[in-house]
């Protein structure tokens, strides 16, 4: 069941201020990394931004394409000023040297369902590079990064998936992400074949590299050659082999909050604590002891994935993955160990 690119990706698109995109404007990315987040798409970010071929630029996950998802550059900011442009967007690329090849990484792109069609109109011939994870170890890593950036409550992936038709039905929603209950819907995001058509229905199939995160977390250099060579440009540039947002586990949302309260100064005793802080220690000092008891205190190493709950993944995903390792040729079954669950 080999991609096909559908004719047709469309001609026009309006932004939600009701102007005209330009379509073919220069600055628009040369290629896009898409996702899967926690798959490595951070780390490949920054080693692609040290080739001096490549332009990437310092703000990631600007999501702009992914209209049916909150974005920065779709709603007011927290100044009240309006809501930021299409202008605002391309100027992220405007300090690209002249002959750099330009590309940005949103991983909400994988899972909004106009992103891709959006990035064609905008730049037909871009390149698309996905990054996959084996589904089972994919959720847990995502849960515990959701946890790490305070937007899910729920202290366990089984309870988080036990949620997941409530949350669908706009209940049981954090307050944080109350208009945006998609991001907590996990096994919405292993349907891998379906993200990956809705690329290859606007993109031909040299147009979009799909990578597997185990070949990835073997070898860093070598995967990140390929990419370049997928890029068209010089493969023997010299590579620095990145480690970048780890997993971690909240350790306490109580320390958590007391240090962001004394660090934003949000009410009377907060701002009088950060005040005192300020007369006894200087900017410097202050920013590592924040980091020191965020690591020690807040953070902590993830405690052993749930093997019972692995399992029942595993099994639940065994169809999709049968049916990923169809669709590209590779199996992905015996890689990930769907063979041995019986």
């Amino acid at each position: 069941m080999g991609p096909e690119r559908q004719a047709g990706a469309g001609t026009g698109e309006t932004e939600p201020g009701g102007e005209e995109l330009e379509l073919r404007d220069p600055r628009v990315p040369d290629f896009f990394i898409v996702g899967q987040p926690k798959s490595g798409t951070t780390a490949l970010y920054a080693m692609l931004r040290t080739h001096p071929q490549i332009f990437m630029p310092d703000f990631k996950e600007p999501r702009f394409y992914a209209d049916d998802l909150p974005s920065r550059f779709q709603e007011p900011r927290a100044s009240g000023l309006p809501a930021e442009t299409y202008e605002d967007y391309l100027a992220l690329f405007a300090p690209a040297g002249e002959g750099q090849l330009v590309g940005e990484a949103s991983t909400a792109y994988i899972w909004s369902h106009s992103a891709a069609a959006r990035i064609a109109r905008a730049r037909p011939e871009a390149k698309i590079i996905v990054i996959l994870r084996e589904p089972a170890a994919y959720l847990r890593s995502l849960h515990l990064q959701l946890m790490e950036i305070r937007i899910e409550d729920a202290k366990t992936l089984r309870k988080a998936l036990a949620l997941e038709d409530e949350r669908r039905a706009g209940r049981h929603v954090p307050r944080e992400i109350g208009n945006w209950p998609q991001v907590l819907l996990y096994t919405d995001r292993v349907a891998y074949v379906e993200q990956l058509r809705r690329y290859h229905a606007v993109f031909a199939p040299e147009q979009v590299l799909v990578l597997i995160y185990d070949d990835f977390r073997a070898d860093n250099e070598g995967t990140v050659r390929r990419v370049l060579a997928f890029l068209g440009v010089d493969q023997q540039a010299p590579v620095t082999v990145t480690e970048a947002n780890p997993t971690v586990r909240m350790r306490s949302a109580r320390v958590d909050g007391m240090v962001r309260s004394v660090t934003v100064g949000g009410n009377p005793i907060a701002r009088n604590a950060r005040r005192a802080l300020k007369l006894v220690l200087p900017e410097s000092a202050r920013e590592r002891l924040r980091f020191l008891i965020w690591r020690r205190l807040v953070f902590g190493s993830p405690r052993p994935a749930d093997e019972e709950l692995t399992i029942e993944l595993r099994r639940r995903f065994k169809g999709e993955v049968q049916e990923l390792s169809e669709y590209l040729g590779r199996d992905l079954v015996k890689l990930w160990g769907y063979d041995q669950l019986g």
